[in-house]
């Protein structure tokens, strides 16, 4: 039975957590939520980084100032209770929109997005007894994507040949750019700039083809052991390279290596085995190279068609994995002859979480992160409302230390 909290305890609370949001989507179950260490500190006071009152555009509005970390969290979304229990454990159903208006059973309102929150709506009713706001999931991602490209110092970055290598956003020079999402599915979006933006395109090939047929081809449990068992493999076992065709050779007229690809699995073709004569670590390899090359140049096209020179990829496909980024982006610079970046995001999975976060419009925060991301763009680190600190590796605990100011 779920811990119910009186009232002195979520006046304790109160100091420590602040806005759930969740991103429920096919494969995976996003969180974000912010908790606070303490309010405004003697030394910042001292030191005037931060102020009891700060100047809002249709005059003065009093803040309190919290300091804090944002928080991500998954779950897979076929092991929703977990995410329940998670929620309930940590009673952060207490942490949303708070409707006086409604009916007791409907007060706690929580901003969600993704084809989940209309499909678990119920559910979350009946555990937590919380509403889901349903934020449209385009929208997410973009507000995701811009909030971190803006405020999160060192979020973006290339990694090509084993190489990783920070890219500093010109905030002014930001768009137009394309959103690559690889989630379940992929979506494909051009942003133009905050709130405009259009999906272009997609791809049913994304990262539920490679758990799905992961699944199927090996014996792995989960998303993460497939990923880890691709690491070990060899794909040009199973896949058919230009050197296979041409008897070692490359195909110099057309510009294509013998170790090209020239067919996903083609040797499965000719090989006289069975699935059971292959060994998983290279089927996984092969199937994560297969998917990822074709991400990277559908992702190139759409780029090309628009004229965009830089394509951001998100979503929980990649993980940091290095050789999928690396398949990606050698994909993108062979395409586009070296015209074209592929980027990444240390925050990578979270940005419908963050952007349905970003949402809120009570207690300020919708307030604080536009404030956030025009005071970061032009003035000096430390200066804005939302101070993040993130430092170049990203904590294990999945956090982003930062300081909000929420309306009193």
């Amino acid at each position: 039975m779920e811990a119910k909290l009186g009232e002195k305890e979520l006046k304790e609370c109160e100091n420590e957590v602040s806005h759930l949001a969740l991103d429920i989507g096919g494969t995976l179950i996003k969180i974000v939520y912010f908790s606070s260490n303490s309010s405004c500190s003697h030394d910042d006071q001292k030191n005037g980084l931060l102020k009891d009152r700060i100047d809002a555009p249709g005059g003065s509005l009093n803040y309190k100032v919290l300091t804090g970390r944002l928080h991500f969290v998954k779950f897979e979304t076929r092991k929703i209770n977990e995410c329940i229990k998670f929620i309930s454990s940590k009673h952060l159903h207490h942490y949303g929109d708070q409707d006086d208006g409604a009916p007791a059973s409907d007060k706690n309102i929580i901003k969600a997005t993704g084809g989940g929150a209309f499909k678990f709506a119920d559910l979350f009713k009946e555990k937590l007894g919380i509403i889901l706001d349903k934020v449209d999931e385009m929208s997410s991602l973009v507000a995701g994507a811009n909030f971190l490209l803006k405020a999160v110092h060192r979020e973006a970055f290339t990694y090509m040949d084993g190489q990783k290598e920070y890219v500093q956003i010109d905030h002014k020079d930001l768009y137009p750019y394309l959103l690559v999402n690889v989630g379940s599915g992929v979506s494909m979006i051009k942003v133009d700039g905050d709130n405009k933006f259009e999906r272009v395109s997609g791809t049913s090939v994304g990262g539920g083809t490679f758990w799905g047929l992961g699944k199927l081809l090996t014996k792995c449990k989960s998303f993460d052991e497939l990923l880890e068992l691709s690491r070990q493999g060899n794909n040009r076992v199973i896949d058919m390279l230009v050197g296979d065709i041409y008897g070692g050779m490359d195909y110099t007229k057309i510009g294509l290596t013998s170790t090209t690809i020239a067919s996903s699995f083609g040797k499965a073709v000719s090989d006289n085995k069975e699935l059971d004569n292959y060994r998983a670590e290279d089927v996984a390899r092969s199937l994560l190279r297969m998917i990822s090359n074709n991400i990277g140049q559908i992702a190139y096209l759409n780029a090309l068609r628009f004229g965009l020179k830089r394509i951001f990829f998100g979503g929980f496909f990649i993980r940091g994995h290095e050789y999928t980024m690396d398949t990606i982006s050698v994909g993108v610079h062979f395409w586009s002859k070296g015209e074209a970046k592929a980027l990444f995001l240390r925050h990578e999975g979270f940005l419908g979480a963050l952007g349905a976060f970003m949402s809120y419009e009570k207690n300020g925060f919708t307030d604080v992160t536009r404030e956030v991301t025009e005071q970061q763009s032009s003035k000096a680190k430390n200066s804005g409302p939302i101070d993040s600190s993130t430092r170049d590796d990203v904590k294990d605990n999945g956090c982003i230390e930062c300081r909000v100011q929420v309306r009193r």
